[in-house]
C-alpha cells in the first residue's frame, strides 16, 4: 500500500472513530476504531517520516508545509482543540532579555534517541558565542529567559512536534561541531516560543545578527501565526558556510545563496543542518504602519551535549525539571 493511500485510509477511519464517539461515547465500535486508526496512522507516519528524512540527508535542510506537518503531528497525538490553542499561546509572552523588538520564552528537552523518550531538564541559563557562528552585541552573553509554561508543554501539537523532529533526525549523521560529545546517545533540544513585533517603535527583526548558524547540530522552525504582516516578510535565506558571519540578509552574496523559504501558513516547518549551513531572515513590515505587526514562531535547536570546553558547558545539565516533569515515548514505525 502507497504512503498516500495509507494517508487517505488514516483520515477516514480518524473521521469514523470521532464521529463514533460523538455518537456511542465510549462503547466498544469506537476503542475498536481507535485501534485501527492507530495502526494505519502509525504505517503511514513511518513511510512519510522515512521520505522527510532521506530529503533532508540529501539536501541537508527540507520546507514542509503546514497541512502536511498537521498531518504529521495529528498522527502523533496532537488534538484538534491543541491545534487551536497553539495558535494564540504567544500571547502569554513577556519581553525578551536582549531584544526590545521581541517576547520570549524557552524551556529545555532531552532527546533520547536509544530509548525513544523525550523528557523536560531544569532550566539554566542560554549563551551563544562568535564560535558557533553567532555575531551580534550579546553574543556570549548569559541570558535568561522566562520559562515555557505548562500551557504550551502539556499542549498536545506542541509535544507532537518535538516527537516529529527526533524522528526526522534520528540517525542523520551531521558535521560535527566542537567541543560536543558526539558520541552520546542524547541530544539536548532548546525551545524558543518567540514573538516578533514591529510598530512605529521598532523593525522587528527575527534575526538581528544577520547570516549566522545557531550553535547546533539541527535547527527546525515553525509558524504559529502573524497579524498585519506584510506578504514579503520574513523570508528566510539559507547560505553556504562560505558567507561571512554577521551579513545582513540583503548584503549577502548572491553566489552563496543556496535557497530559500518563507513561513507563511500555520505549521509551516523549516528544518536545516545547522553546522553546514548558514541562515538570514528579512524583517518583519507592518501593512499598517500605525498597529502591531506580529509573527509567532517556535524554534527548536538541538544538539549533543556539550563537554568541558565548550562555552555552554556549565549551563549543560541533563537534570530533570523538578517542577515541570515531562516524559514522552516514541512510536516505533
Amino acid at each position: 500500500m502507497s504512503s498516500l493511500t495509507l494517508h487517505k485510509t488514516c483520515l477516514k477511519v480518524q473521521v469514523l472513530y470521532e464521529r463514533s464517539i460523538d455518537i456511542f461515547g465510549g462503547m466498544i465500535w469506537a476503542k475498536v476504531l481507535s485501534m485501527i486508526f492507530q495502526s494505519n496512522a502509525t504505517t503511514w507516519l513511518g513511510v512519510a517520516v522515512d521520505e522527510v528524512r532521506h530529503r533532508y540527508i540529501l539536501d541537508r535542510g527540507v520546507f514542509l508545509r503546514g497541512e502536511t506537518v498537521r498531518h504529521y503531528i495529528s498522527c502523533l497525538g496532537a488534538t484538534h482543540s491543541a491545534l487551536d490553542e497553539l495558535k494564540s499561546l504567544s500571547n502569554n509572552l513577556v519581553a525578551d532579555p536582549t531584544l526590545p523588538f521581541r517576547r520570549s520564552c524557552n524551556g529545555r528537552f532531552l532527546f533520547d534517541f536509544a530509548r525513544r523518550e523525550i523528557s523536560r531538564l531544569e532550566a539554566q541559563p542560554f549563551i551563544l558565542s562568535h564560535d558557533e557562528d553567532f555575531v551580534r552585541f550579546d553574543s556570549s552573553s548569559l541570558r535568561e529567559f522566562d520559562e515555557i509554561s505548562g500551557d504550551l508543554q502539556n499542549n498536545t501539537a506542541f509535544q507532537a512536534l518535538l516527537k516529529l523532529k527526533l524522528m526526522i533526525i534520528q540517525g542523520v549523521v551531521t558535521e560535527p561541531r566542537k567541543n560536543l560529545v558526539e558520541s552520546a546517545h542524547q541530544s539536548i533540544c532548546t525551545v524558543f516560543n518567540l514573538r516578533t513585533v514591529t510598530n512605529s517603535a521598532l523593525l522587528g527583526q527575527p534575526a538581528l545578527e544577520g547570516v549566522h548558524s545557531d550553535g547546533v547540530d539541527h535547527t527546525m522552525t515553525t509558524f504559529l501565526g502573524s497579524k498585519n504582516m506584510t506578504s514579503d516578510s520574513a523570508v528566510t535565506f539559507i547560505h553556504d558556510k562560505r558567507e561571512v558571519n554577521g551579513t545582513r540578509w540583503d548584503s549577502a552574496s548572491s553566489e552563496h545563496l543556496l535557497w530559500k523559504a518563507q513561513h507563511r501558513d500555520f505549521l509551516d516547518t523549516l528544518l536545516i543542518v545547522d553546522n553546514e549551513r548558514k541562515h538570514s531572515l528579512s524583517p518583519v513590515y507592518a501593512v499598517d504602519e500605525y498597529e502591531d505587526a506580529t509573527r509567532d514562531m517556535l524554534i527548536f535547536f538541538t544538539r549533543k551535549p556539550t563537554n568541558s570546553l565548550h562555552v555552554t558547558y556549565p549551563y549543560d545539565s541533563r537534570d530533570a525539571h523538578k517542577s515541570m516533569p515531562l516524559n514522552l515515548s516514541i512510536p516505533l514505525v
